[in-house]
């Protein structure tokens, strides 16, 4: 933060996370501050779709209506679900019951200051309500807040405005350039498994749209033929949680994101709990995807790097090796869509019957993995681009935290951002806390 100006002047807060705040700025309770007002029902069946009024969540936007229930501009803190996250609108909105809400009936401060400052005192690390978990009022009231003048509030919130929207920017440039990367790994992938790596090869029809012409000596055949399907395994709650074992147990969750190998789990089991509860070991090398919800459609692929049990919400293809490489396989399944295989229903699962009869395109041996060995490295080339954008990322993320908190502690000095045809002065004594001397209920 060096390059921006520090007050002159500093004094202890008293408050360990906060440290030395503005000499002139106080320390207050939160309930001291505002309001939470609480957020009122509406199930979605009630709802207006063609509603013009955003309806709030705990965690954002979940629809619209044509009542308001807030005036604008809106804080949105979660109550239940995602509770702790704080959203900001500038548009008043219907706040449902899972969220608390502050507008200006509910505070004297500057709204967009106080959104800023919420950011920053992290309501979402610790679960206050019994049951399901949630934000308490008395939890966030008993929490302490830095407060400046008012004309400071509003010169923080300019300045925040402006230097977030820079940072949020760039890492929309950035998450723009991940995507288009996402494109071209995944072109690469479906020139290579349908058209082979010799561009001088005579073509012919494949009479699939979705592949068109392939190299005149391949052949098409279905899977049945070239491999076996695996449905996974019904898996007690009180069996999970082993960190150590013979197999890992792979859920929908290990097998997300990037990465081509399945290698380790947040599960596993013994050799005796396959026997006793008649598990199906997979073997190794196999194909692993979700086969069941909404996570199918996400197109997860990963190869098993050992012998595994994996959940009945995930399914496997095993290759036989000698007729197709499970490289060259793994690479071809990633162009193929889950969705094609699905049964007709409220709740897609993938019918194993549409599966054994999808065709797959059938190189020599020595093709396949050639074309796996190519896939590896072009895949890597772009993994590893992928992996510093998402660093960059990462490190942007943390800077715009560290901005904000550091505005709204007063360890930098950003009152030149302030707009002062804007304030309106009501302290009294010169001293910042007064101005809040409403009690929160």
């Amino acid at each position: 933060m060096s390059k921006f100006k520090r007050y002159e002047r500093y004094k202890d807060s008293g408050v360990e996370w906060i440290g030395e705040i503005p000499e002139h700025w106080g320390v207050i309770k939160l309930k001291y501050v505002t309001k939470l007002a609480y957020g009122d029902s509406l199930p979605t069946e009630n709802r207006e779709e063609e509603g013009e009024v955003d309806v709030f969540g705990s965690n954002g936007k979940v629809g619209t209506h044509n009542v308001a229930n807030t005036l604008s501009p809106v804080i949105i803190v979660g109550r239940k679900g995602s509770y702790g996250k704080v959203t900001y609108s500038d548009k008043k909105c219907f706040a449902i019951d899972t969220t608390y809400y502050i507008d200006n009936r509910c505070t004297k401060s500057n709204i967009k200051w106080l959104y800023y400052s919420l950011m920053v005192l992290e309501l979402d690390k610790n679960s206050q309500d019994t049951g399901v978990p949630g934000l308490s009022r008395e939890y966030a009231y008993n929490k302490y807040v830095p407060v400046p003048t008012v004309n400071e509030q509003v010169a923080i919130a300019n300045f925040l405005d402006q230097k977030t929207a820079e940072i949020d920017g760039l890492i929309a440039d950035k998450e723009k350039l991940i995507e288009l990367l996402q494109e071209k790994r995944q072109a690469i992938i479906t020139e290579a498994v349908t058209k082979g790596l010799n561009p001088n090869v005579k073509m012919k029809d494949s009479g699939i749209e979705w592949i068109g012409e392939i190299p005149e000596e391949w052949e098409l055949i279905k899977i049945k033929f070239v491999g076996t399907i695996y449905s996974g395994n019904g898996f007690k709650e009180e069996l999970q949680g082993k960190t150590e074992g013979d197999y890992p147990f792979f859920k929908v969750s290990d097998i997300n994101g990037n990465g081509k190998l399945a290698i380790s789990s947040n599960n596993y089991v013994d050799e005796d709990d396959v026997v006793n509860n008649g598990w199906n070991i997979i073997p190794k090398n196999s194909i692993l995807f979700p086969k069941i919800g909404e996570a199918l459609k996400k197109n997860h692929r990963k190869i098993n790097a050992c012998s595994c049990l994996i959940d009945n919400n995930i399914a496997a293809i095993k290759t036989n090796e000698r007729i197709i490489d499970f490289n060259y396989f793994y690479y071809y399944f990633c162009c193929v869509n889950a969705e094609w295989f699905v049964n007709p229903g409220a709740v897609p699962s993938i019918n194993n019957a549409y599966l054994k009869n999808f065709m797959v395109l059938l190189p020599s041996k020595n093709e396949q993995t050639a074309i796996a060995n190519f896939l590896d490295q072009k895949t890597a080339e772009i993994d590893d681009l992928i992996f510093d954008i998402y660093t960059q990322i990462q490190k942007l993320k943390e800077y715009r935290q560290s901005l904000i908190s550091e505005a709204v502690t007063g360890k930098i000095d950003v009152r030149e951002f302030g707009n002062m045809s804007e304030v309106i002065y009501y302290e009294q004594n010169n001293s910042p806390c007064s101005e809040f001397t409403h009690a929160a209920e």
